[in-house]
């Protein structure tokens, strides 16, 4: 018996929080013929979008109580209003999540009082009038499950009117699609450019610098030749240092753009490189990759991933391990490489202080990873709670 009562108490407040979004979508209904008169008279277009962006507030409370009673989620799929005015009035008229939500609105405004007020008369024909626990003992039976039955009714009623069409869900995940990629296009590009302008200040800074100081250093050493042998020798001396110093600022800038080490060793072999000069103690597995150069793929049974992919993976693990180096305050940390039918995943851990920040003003490191992994339509996790560990987990899309 208790049982019965609860769950009919659920339905009623269920019922009866209807009624107050059925009062508020009344409401609804007045602003939206407000909004309608004021954008025929083009002074208040600017509030239809901000309207419309409220009906969809009250839609998507709805869509959360019914999956919270029905135990099933309600889609949702809404074309994204931005941009300049006319083209927010344009999406907010023309959107038929718009369209689907006035239908909802109009209609839970009549079904979701007529709903509470059914319930309302359910509960007064349990109640006679010698008594009000016998009336519930008594009748029971046949009134407490039509409380729960109107509750059922007004969830599948909300539920048939507020889940789009297959075609506007399609509609609005590519428009989703698209926005994503235009992020994602925005983010690469600002990437490609801050890469351009660290291989120009690299090259002009470091290399080009040297071969200048080279160049004048052999033109010193052709005129003392005859006259000062002893001079010419030390000036071709320090010539040569002056050549290995940019031959290795050259291999630095070669580095940033394609590790060599990529071509040469693999993404595990590369990785494992990178581990042994961190500076901390660093321990690498691997998990359905190749463990060395592409020539063993067939003794060791694992595949390489695109090169692409390879020198995303390469610079993340590289920007990880070089902030838990210089940040975190940790000796230990951890790199795992592995293989999924969905791509490449890349997880670096480390046991430092944490309070690592994923947005903007987490550094140009952390951005530049977002960046770069974005462009491959890949995915980066962060978790870095005060106090540690810090986690980067990186998820990079391939077809194997």
């Amino acid at each position: 018996m208790r049982q019965a009562i609860k769950e009919a108490a659920r339905a009623w407040l269920h019922l009866a929080r209807g009624a107050a979004l059925a009062v508020l979508c009344q409401l609804m209904a007045a602003v939206a013929l407000f909004t309608a008169f004021l954008t025929l008279t083009v002074i208040g277009a600017g509030v239809l979008p901000e309207s419309v962006l409220l009906l969809r507030v009250l839609a998507g409370h709805e869509r959360r109580r019914t999956a919270s009673r029905s135990g099933t989620p309600v889609p949702e799929a809404y074309l994204p209003i931005e941009g300049p005015l006319p083209a927010r009035v344009r999406t907010a008229v023309t959107d038929p999540g718009t369209h689907r939500d006035l239908i909802w609105a109009a209609s839970h405004a009549l079904y979701g009082i007529a709903l509470w007020c059914a319930s309302l008369v359910v509960w007064v024909c349990a109640l006679p009038v010698d008594g009000v626990w016998a009336g519930l003992v008594g009748r029971r039976p046949l009134v407490l499950p039509l409380i729960v039955r109107l509750a059922d009714l007004e969830t599948d009623w909300s539920r048939t009117l507020l889940t789009p069409a297959p075609s506007a869900a399609r509609d609005a995940a590519l428009a989703a699609r698209v926005e994503q990629l235009t992020a994602t296009r925005a983010g690469a590009v600002a990437a490609h450019g801050a890469e351009l302008r660290r291989i120009e200040r690299d090259l002009h800074d470091g290399t080009q610098a040297r071969l200048v100081a080279l160049s004048m250093r052999i033109g010193l050493a052709r005129r003392a030749y005859d006259s000062d042998p002893a001079t010419a020798r030390r000036l071709l001396d320090d010539a040569q240092e002056q050549a290995e110093e940019a031959l290795a600022e050259l291999r630095h800038v070669v580095r940033g753009i394609h590790p060599p080490i990529l071509t040469d060793r693999g993404l595990t072999g590369a990785v494992r490189a990178l581990a042994a000069s961190s500076g901390l103690e660093v321990e690498v597995s691997v998990d359905g990759l190749e463990d060395g150069a592409e020539t063993r793929a067939s003794r060791t049974g694992g595949v390489r991933a695109p090169a692409a992919l390879e020198a995303a993976a390469y610079f993340v693990v590289a920007e990880a391990l070089t902030n838990a180096a210089k940040h975190s305050g940790a000796a230990h940390a951890s790199v795992a490489l592995a293989r999924d039918p969905a791509g490449l995943r890349v997880l670096v851990r480390d046991e430092g202080r944490g309070g690592a920040e994923a947005g903007e003003r987490g550094g140009s490191g952390l951005t530049g990873m977002r960046r770069r992994v974005a462009a491959l339509d890949g995915t980066v996790r962060l978790t870095s709670p005060v106090g540690g560990p810090t986690v980067i987990e990186v998820e990079l899309p391939c077809v194997w």
